[in-house]
């Protein structure tokens, strides 16, 4: 299905990222894999390669830091510059407060991961796309966070609305090329997403999900692979998923016990 064709995915060490990888690789596509965490994209690597057969190259890569970003995508080499897919995964929540009783470390975090770590890749692929004939395809990972706020989210929700602005805005710049751009928003995913907002705490995380069937990394991946996988002609421009129990960032029904 992608045989010879090259998507890079950004927080491609767990969750969403990972689920990704794993699905792409599976319908033939060579896989760029950035992320903080090294020693875990080479060793979904290493799966990937033994499973199957997969053309992988790990990059270890902080989207905060726009140098890093800058000198990491001018730095690939030549087999590895035409970049078909451009997956911007990496995003997280930090901490959970009302706003003017949030840590401002946290704000930095997830303004300098969501909004600007996605901007810095978008402007260093995105020309490379327009090289290679103006073909191909930018997926972002939203959240339905992005369309309406809830409590002690303001700032996370603020992120992912910008996503979903800039994604639109950069539909319009790229209308009159073959360049698509997709946003993609889910609701509850059971990932490392809570614990990482939590700070690690587990008992915090796990209520998040307790009670309703959450959405996984390989539900959304499959919504990126629909995305990916229409004829040249049709541009998916946003798609939100949820759990069958959840019907908007706030409105969630869950069983006792």
């Amino acid at each position: 299905m992608f045989n010879n064709k090259t998507i890079f995915i950004t927080g491609a060490s767990s969750g969403i990222g990972e689920a990704c990888a794993r699905l792409f690789a599976q319908n033939g596509a060579k896989l760029i894999l950035a992320a903080r965490r090294y020693d875990r994209i080479q060793q979904l690597a290493d799966e990937l390669v033994k499973q199957f057969k997969s053309d992988v190259l790990c990059l270890k890569l902080d989207v905060r830091n726009r140098e890093e970003v800058k000198n990491t995508i001018e730095n690939l080499s030549v087999p590895w510059k035409k970049i078909d897919i451009l997956i911007n995964n990496a995003g997280l929540a930090s901490g959970f407060a009302k706003l003017h009783e949030g840590e401002i470390d946290d704000w930095e975090i997830m303004i300098d991961t969501n909004v600007k770590g996605l901007l810095y890749l978008t402007r260093h692929v995105v020309p490379i796309m327009m090289e290679n004939g103006g073909e191909g395809h930018v997926i972002n990972i939203g959240s339905i966070a992005g369309i309406a706020a809830y409590p002690y989210g303001a700032v996370y929700c603020g992120s992912k609305a910008a996503v979903r602005l800039i994604s639109d805005g950069l539909r319009i710049d790229l209308v009159d090329t073959h360049i698509r751009v997709s946003n993609i928003q889910p609701g509850l995913a059971e990932t490392e997403f809570s614990l990482v907002r939590f700070h690690g705490d587990r008992d915090k995380a796990d209520k998040v999900y307790q009670g309703l069937e959450a959405l996984t990394g390989k539900d959304i991946a499959e919504m990126a692979l629909f995305c990916a996988n229409r004829p040249p002609h049709v541009q998916v421009c946003e798609i939100t998923v949820t759990p069958t129990h959840q019907a908007s960032a706030q409105n969630v029904f869950k069983t006792e016990g």
